[in-house]
Parts: C-alpha cells; sequence; structure tokens
C-alpha cells in the first residue's frame, strides 16, 4: 500500500473477504465449527496522509477483525480522531491485549494473565 493504496488495497480485502469468509461459513455448519473464532490483525497500521506515489506508510494504530459464531458483531472503540495524531499516526483506543485477553478467555478457555505477563483486560461484550 505504499503506492496507489486505495486500489490496492481493495483488491486486497476483497481478495481476503473471499477466503476467510469461505472457511467461516464451512465452519457455522457444524457444532465444532460454531465455536471457531478467526483475528485478523496487522502489526502495523497505516499512517492518515498519504505519501508522494498516494499511498500509505507503515503507522501505528490497526484494526482486528474477528470472525465466527462466537463474536457479537459490531464495532468495539471510539473511532480514531483524525485531527488528533501522534506524530502523524493514529492514536489506538482498544489496546489488542484486550482483544487478544478476551479470546484467551473466552475461546480458548486460558487466563490471559499467564500469556500475557499480567495483562488482564478484555473487550466486555465481544463474544456471546
Amino acid at each position: 500500500l505504499h503506492a496507489d493504496g486505495r486500489s490496492a488495497q481493495e483488491s486486497l480485502l476483497k481478495e481476503l473477504d473471499a477466503a476467510v469468509g469461505g472457511f467461516v461459513d464451512r465452519m457455522a455448519k457444524s457444532a465444532r465449527g460454531q465455536g471457531v473464532v478467526v483475528a485478523i490483525y496487522s502489526e502495523f497500521g497505516r499512517r492518515v496522509r498519504a505519501n508522494a506515489s498516494d499511498g500509505t506508510d507503515h503507522g501505528t494504530a490497526s484494526d482486528v477483525f474477528l470472525l465466527g459464531v462466537p463474536v457479537r458483531g459490531g464495532l468495539y472503540g471510539e473511532p480514531p480522531d483524525l485531527t488528533d495524531l501522534d506524530d502523524g499516526d493514529l492514536k489506538f483506543t482498544t489496546d489488542f491485549r484486550d482483544v487478544y485477553g478476551t479470546l484467551l478467555d473466552g475461546v480458548l478457555d486460558t487466563e490471559p494473565a499467564r500469556v500475557l505477563d499480567g495483562w488482564t483486560g478484555t473487550v466486555p461484550r465481544l463474544l456471546r
């Protein structure tokens, strides 16, 4: 996405949707598969301003997509403020560890603090 970001992102997201959407649909057809949650996350976000090639450079805050029957759909966290940036980067409003902690506890039946070095945060009502 360093160049011509909008059309490249649209194409990549369509490809991701086709692959992952089909998998999640198949999983939902079986009792065991209904417990599957797919988490899609990038370790880096994108900067707000376009670069010289009309793309965006690596940034900080990013989104997380969760799919599967156990996920209560919707948007979680506050939308980032496009005018209040951290050196040109978005400021995250939901800590990824909260999302991960929720999945560890609610999907994998694992104590988040054991995996996340004492972290106990979660995202309330994210899972059914």
